[in-house]
């Protein structure tokens, strides 16, 4: 019987081995929001390392074959062509980083049946296998950003509230649902008295204006929850030009125009920040243990950081790695959990 699994794990691993490169297909979204350009700038740095230490040791190398979709209709269409694209060139592995949650689901299936593996990143394919799938703790970036309001205002007092989402997505739809669970839980009254959605500058202008018009007194809105920079900075300058810095917004990202906002007092308290860079890391590292014959977890959890004056001075930015738990110095007084999940 020893014999027997020998052979069956040198079989493994001589087929993980016999390739001296593995092309990978990337499908990376938008290069017009800047989290998503850290992202990809983690996954190609940490894809070198990989070749520089395959190279040590004899293992097989990975060569990239990115492409990009772009923003708004045509890049969801975009992603799907290159999708195909990928398939039809045989690959041995695809990364995306999806557009929509269900446009992708046929070319899923497909890579599904090809054997052609699959590790998503930042959003989630419905429908179809995958072999991971890695993506911020959005969900802990809701619930933080829904702590840090409520600490602002009495339990009694009825926010006047804004939602700027954007429902195509796992990731935005995880922020929405922690940051109404916690406000929930925290007993906090709100009212939610508009609802916008952007994700990108061009939406978030568009938004930013619809705000405006139909909020146009000072005094009516009290919170705006955007839930991502992508579209939140822009209405965070259509607000600040129009004179309406009595609003607190609440997003998430960790944009480093949004961080400056924070610093600057100009609109937005807090910011719940993703490690961009090391949500590129953890794609590229869970793809390339799956080439190699490795168990990867089928869903990873990289934290998100909560920005706020009384924490900045401990954020180093989206490059940077996972800085360690502290206490947070609003209700309810918990430590910010710094894992990997």
């Amino acid at each position: 019987m020893k014999v027997i699994l020998s052979l069956f794990f040198l079989l493994i691993s001589t087929n993980s081995y016999a390739k001296k490169e593995f092309q990978i297909g990337v499908l990376y979204w938008s290069m017009n929001i800047e989290g998503q350009v850290i992202m990809r700038y983690g996954l190609e740095e940490k894809a070198k390392q990989i070749n520089r230490d395959a190279i040590k040791k004899g293992l097989p190398t990975v060569r990239l074959i990115p492409r990009v979709a772009g923003d708004g209709v045509l890049g969801i269409e975009n992603q799907v062509k290159q999708f195909y694209s990928l398939i039809k060139k045989k690959v041995d592995l695809i990364i995306v980083q999806p557009t929509d949650n269900a446009a992708l689901t046929a070319p899923l299936k497909l890579a599904n049946k090809k054997n052609i593996p699959v590790v998503s990143y930042d959003q989630f394919i419905l429908g179809g296998k995958q072999v991971s799938f890695i993506t911020s703790n959005n969900y802990q970036a809701g619930k933080l950003n829904a702590e840090y309001i409520a600490s602002k205002f009495k339990n009694n007092y009825e926010i006047k509230l804004v939602l700027v989402e954007y429902p195509n997505v796992s990731s935005t739809i995880d922020r929405v649902d922690g940051f109404f669970d916690t406000l929930k839980k925290l007993n906090q009254k709100y009212k939610i008295i508009g609802t916008y959605k952007a994700v990108e500058p061009t939406s978030g202008i568009k938004a930013g204006g619809d705000i405006l018009r139909d909020f146009p007194k000072k005094g009516s809105i009290d919170v705006i929850f955007t839930i991502n920079d992508g579209g939140g900075l822009s209405i965070v300058d259509a607000l600040s030009k129009a004179g309406r810095n009595e609003i607190m917004i609440a997003t998430v990202d960790g944009d480093p125009l949004s961080v400056k906002n924070i610093k600057d007092k100009n609109l937005t308290v807090i910011d719940s920040a993703q490690f961009c860079a090391e949500l590129g890391r953890q794609s590229i590292l869970a793809a390339y243990s799956f080439l190699n014959g490795k168990k990867v977890s089928n869903k990873i959890l990289v934290p998100s950081y909560p920005i706020t004056n009384e924490t900045i001075k401990n954020y180093s930015g989206w490059k940077a790695k996972i800085p360690p738990p502290f206490k947070k110095p609003w209700f309810p007084y918990d430590d910010w959990d710094n894992s990997i999940k």
